[in-house]
């Protein structure tokens, strides 16, 4: 197996790899490299569409690069993880290969533009997979790709080297990128009400972004100083969630809801707003969570304090929580995608004659309405 990483960064990666994984990096972006050098890392990108949020990263050299090692790659099975590598992979990933896309975006989140750039290379594609079952059905309905096989699998979530939260602590816990979509202010103020009853809670907001100051301003102006806490980034981020009795998340949209699932893999039952698209899909509301309208400040308010005020069923959550969060395990994904890669050469042959007989019904179309 090998991972191929677009742009390197530093001398040791992130996240420890299995060694039976080859790590491959394309383009080295540390000082002494000779890819620093390279005349082509400062020109504009042709390839890597521009209309992608991160195409400003991307260089006339990522473009070479990615297409040399696509023609050359001989795995039999090769997948792209954003919509500008996924176009890399539509352009030069060889046919024999299953090519498949993977978008841990939605639909809705690509800019028009974007979109028709990716319903032009997504066509020869062998598949597309979501990470929700409602962004996969907005796929199929806002950009048909006759031949292409559309689906959802869920991210994995490992069981993580912690042991599960007890239930019984009085903290509420918080993570992800600080941004306004996260509506971290919502839940501050949400929180300055469940403070105002149980004066014992507290909150803990883990990760960092742009949004920082201003939260941190906020709580203070709602009198939370030493309750409400910015608590920074935080990894392996169960380790915190095992220390707290309920989390949280105020969202506007989610393209899956990551935390949530780590949260419920240590056994906190969660609130969350019911956000495109993937909270409904994590969450059975009273089993292992509950739900709430988006924006609706009162309606978090409320779950929260029906969660703070009953150990017995924030217990009861959990214990189902840790149960749920099972069909995030390693195993039962890695099955999935095994299956996905035998149907894909099984019917190979099927779905090139249904991209080929698209292909000539848009022509025999277009030449009709001239």
């Amino acid at each position: 197996m090998e991972v191929v990483s677009m742009l390197r960064h530093r001398a040791r990666p992130r996240f420890e790899a299995d060694p039976r994984v080859r790590l491959t990096p394309l383009v080295d972006l540390r000082e002494d490299s000779s890819d620093a050098v390279d005349p082509r890392l400062r020109e504009p990108a042709v390839v890597f569409p521009a209309a992608e949020k991160r195409y400003r990263q991307y260089s006339r050299l990522t473009d070479v690069r990615a297409e040399e090692h696509l023609r050359g790659c001989t795995a039999d099975v090769i997948i792209g993880t954003r919509p500008g590598v996924n176009v890399y992979l539509a352009r030069f990933g060889p046919r024999r290969a299953l090519r498949i896309a993977q978008e841990h975006l939605t639909h809705d989140a690509h800019s028009t533009r974007l979109r028709a750039d990716l319903a032009r290379h997504y066509a020869g594609l062998d598949a597309v997979v979501t990470t929700t079952e409602a962004d996969a059905a907005v796929y199929r309905a806002r950009m048909p790709l006759p031949g292409v096989r559309v689906l959802a699998v869920p991210n994995i979530v490992p069981e993580p080297p912690v042991p599960p939260s007890y239930g019984g602590a009085t903290v509420i816990a918080a993570a992800g990128r600080l941004v306004r979509g996260k509506r971290l202010d919502l839940l501050i103020d949400a929180f300055r009400q469940v403070a105002g009853r149980y004066p014992e809670w507290t909150l803990r907001i883990y990760g960092a972004g742009p949004e920082r100051e201003r939260l941190k301003e906020l709580i203070g102006e709602r009198g939370l100083d030493g309750r409400a806490r910015l608590m920074g980034a935080r990894s392996p981020i169960e380790t915190e969630f095992a220390q707290a009795a309920i989390v949280a998340s105020a969202s506007s949209a989610e393209s899956f809801g990551m935390t949530l699932a780590e949260a419920m893999r240590r056994g906190v039952p969660v609130v969350s707003t019911n956000c495109p698209l993937g909270p409904a899909e994590i969450i059975t509301p009273g089993v292992d969570g509950l739900l709430v309208p988006v924006g609706d400040g009162q309606a978090l308010v409320d779950a929260l304090l029906a969660l703070v005020s009953d150990e017995t069923a924030r217990r009861r959550m959990g214990q189902a929580a840790l149960v749920s969060a099972r069909r995030f395990d390693p195993g039962p994904i890695v099955s999935r995608y095994e299956e996905l890669f035998g149907e894909l050469v099984q019917s190979r042959n099927v779905r090139e004659w249904r991209r080929h007989s698209a292909r000539w019904r848009r022509r025999l179309h277009h030449v009709l309405r001239r």
